[in-house]
């Protein structure tokens, strides 16, 4: 056999061993726990993700169908204005009493029965989502 000169470590680097028995059970048991944990937060921030984009997707929704009744609704009131103008001999005299009906229902819901439109709107919420209170 050949005479090979022996390697030498430096002193600051450490020795890896092989690790067996007890502490190779507990590194892989503490490796594999920490990779489940990581896979069940990636999971539930995924799912947080689709319930997300669901809630957003029906608030968008709303809106939208919101716009087209509140635009609905306008060419309505226009109509029934335009209506009553041609009823009454003046095209004016329609659009003031629509303004009129409106601007009244202002003012009853400001004035005398403040709380009347809120409750009414809170039951109409709560019952969107049967919650009985």
């Amino acid at each position: 056999m050949m005479n090979r000169p022996e390697e030498k470590v430096p002193a600051s680097t450490p020795l890896k061993r092989k690790q067996t028995g007890i502490h190779k059970i507990l590194d892989d048991t503490v490796t594999s726990t920490y990779e489940d944990v990581i896979v069940i937060i990636e999971s539930k921030i995924e799912l947080l993700k689709i319930e997300l984009t669901e809630k957003i997707s029906v608030v968008a929704a709303m809106v939208i169908l919101g716009v087209v009744l509140v635009i609905g609704i306008a060419y309505l009131i226009t109509t029934f204005a335009m209506l009553t103008g041609e009823l009454l001999g003046h095209l004016f005299l329609g659009y003031l009493m629509v303004s009129l009906i409106f601007i009244s229902c202002f003012v009853f819901f400001v004035k005398f029965k403040p709380l009347l439109l809120k409750n009414m709107l809170q039951k109409i919420f709560l019952s969107v989502n049967d919650y009985k209170k």
